[in-house]
């Protein structure tokens, strides 16, 4: 009986120990020690599809007001995080830029707050509506002259692309990807960008 107790008493000993040595090493984040967490584009995927169609505001309308309408699209991005510090990092701020082949379309974020643990691979999943009368503008805006050098039309290239994407026909960019991580008072930045598909 008194030797189970000498081995309790031995194995208790060294399991507080332990774990007094355990929080005595463990890592601090630092400015020096923290490493940004890798943000990849994991998939794009379509989470609504109404096919594609556009009609002007002379189009008369059953019900509603006339406008110029086109068809929505919703996408999703999902995001692979690495956090490769041995500590958790919050991740507060999330933005990136979407384009089709490389045309921009929207800016795209999320401000959610997303903890990472040490060593571990969360995903992010950012919904993006798109429309065709939106996109259309957003073209004119950002690529106009891309367009008149290129000698496309702007309605070409939006029905091409929402009877494309589906399968997938053509690449759907991230540009300028941004993500702000925080882990006890110590800030970074990780700057991402990604194709899908990534052929």
């Amino acid at each position: 009986m008194q030797k189970r107790l000498i081995i309790s008493v031995c194995l208790c000993v060294v399991l507080v120990l332990s774990l007094v040595s355990c929080a005595l090493f463990e890592v601090k984040p630092s400015q020096q020690s923290f490493k940004a967490p890798v943000v990849t584009l994991s998939r794009v995927e379509v989470a609504h599809y109404w096919g594609y169609w556009f009609y002007g505001p002379k189009v008369e309308v059953t019900r509603g007001k006339a406008g110029a309408n086109g068809a929505p699209l919703d996408l999703n991005f999902i995001f692979d995080i690495e956090n490769p510090n041995p500590y958790p990092v919050a991740m507060e701020n999330f933005n990136f830029t979407v384009a089709f082949e490389d045309f921009e379309l929207n800016s795209v974020g999320s401000q959610e707050v997303m903890w990472i643990p040490a060593g571990k691979t969360n995903q992010l999943r950012v919904s993006a509506m798109f429309d065709v009368w939106q996109s259309f503008l957003s073209l004119g805006v950002a690529s106009g002259l891309k367009l008149q050098e290129r000698k496309i039309a702007a309605h070409d290239l939006l029905e091409k692309w929402w009877t494309g994407i589906p399968d997938f026909t053509f690449p759907v960019n991230v540009k300028e990807g941004s993500a702000v991580f925080k882990a006890d008072g110590v800030t970074g930045v990780a700057a991402f960008s990604g194709k899908y598909p990534a052929k």
